[in-house]
């Protein structure tokens, strides 16, 4: 008999004890260490992060234990203490003070997250890939990720106008990454294009092409202050759909992307994997905030041993294929690996 590699799983004749024993590379620390096959870095790691325009103090997200709005200031520190940290990056989302139906404040220069976007690459430099949230879901007073048409509807391709605005701020600003996460048809080539004809061919593009209706999203809902009624089924995939995932990740890829992302993760691990297996570009998955908050809520309880749940988390996340991974323990999670 043997095991689908094709060694012995009975004694050999005459032996009274296993031939083969693969417990002998789990002996210690220093052997488990030399065969482990996945080991996530401290560069594979990307913060997001939320700058409010409307606080003088960081406000803790209740949802999010350890988790703040910043201000502009704190959001320095923050940077400094990631690029210490010798994470990869950081991913920044905006809170304005003031919504309207076009999320006006997402294309001006002077807004809240193309302003973060400034600060923090003065903070920084190179020593992190700055990076920004492309969508209107933060700047808009209905919450959802583009305009309405008269019928309430998302206007894809009036939409898409406003990202190329949106896109050619960012880039102004000094962002390194710019990740379109409104799942609009057509969005990675309008975005390519405007940043190109402006200049701006050097910016990279993180498409979220594989981006889930989830009902792990709640807790980001309070860090952005969200104002959406109703869902985004509409243009967020249906949790139930791998192959479309695997499509629009490809369509990206064909737009322009220079990476993909997976959104969320955990649920979705699958979904990594199939579209690891496809593209020729770097995988990025988002470890959201619903799934941090499990874990915190968790170990909270002492039902769940933090740091070690934290860590398998993300191994589990890299093992499925992702080269990149965003999570709010980032910094943190750095410093457990070195």
């Amino acid at each position: 008999m043997t095991d689908p590699d094709g060694y012995a799983l009975r004694p050999a004749p005459g032996a009274t004890a296993p031939v083969v024993r693969p417990r002998r590379l789990r002996t210690t620390p220093a052997m488990r260490a030399m065969v482990r096959e996945q080991q996530v870095r401290a560069g594979q790691l990307i913060l997001p992060a939320f700058v409010s325009e409307a606080l003088s103090e960081p406000k803790p997200i209740s949802s999010m234990p350890g988790v703040v709005q910043h201000t502009q200031d704190t959001l320095k520190r923050a940077a400094a203490e990631a690029a210490e940290a010798g994470i990869g990056g950081i991913m920044l989302f905006g809170v304005p003070a003031v919504r309207d139906a076009c999320g006006t404040a997402g294309v001006d220069p002077s807004g809240v997250l193309n302003l973060a976007i400034e600060n923090v690459k003065a903070e920084v430099g190179d020593a992190l890939t700055v990076q920004a949230d492309l969508c209107l879901d933060e700047f808009t007073d209905h919450g959802h990720c583009g305009v309405l048409a008269a019928d309430g509807s998302v206007d894809n391709d009036a939409t898409l106008a406003i990202y190329a605005d949106m896109a050619r701020a960012q880039a102004a600003a000094g962002v390194d990454v710019i990740g379109p996460s409104g799942m609009m048809d057509g969005q990675v080539a309008v975005i390519r294009d405007a940043l190109d004809t402006a200049g701006h061919t050097d910016v990279a593009i993180l498409a979220y092409g594989a981006k889930y209706a989830s009902a792990f999203f709640g807790p980001f809902r309070e860090a952005v202050d969200s104002a959406l009624q109703g869902d985004r089924r509409t243009y967020q995939q249906d949790p139930a759909n791998a192959r479309e995932g695997v499509r629009e990740t490809v369509l990206e890829v064909e737009q322009g992307a220079d990476m993909v992302m997976v959104k969320p993760a955990l649920a979705y691990l699958d979904v990594i994997r199939r579209v690891r297996d496809t593209v020729g570009v770097p995988v990025a998955a988002y470890n959201i905030s619903g799934e941090y908050a499990m874990v915190e809520a968790a170990a909270a309880n002492g039902w769940i041993d933090r740091q070690d749940a934290v860590l398998e988390t993300l191994t589990s996340i890299h093992r499925a294929g992702a080269d990149v991974i965003l999570t709010y323990w980032a910094t943190e999670a750095a410093g457990w690996l070195r």
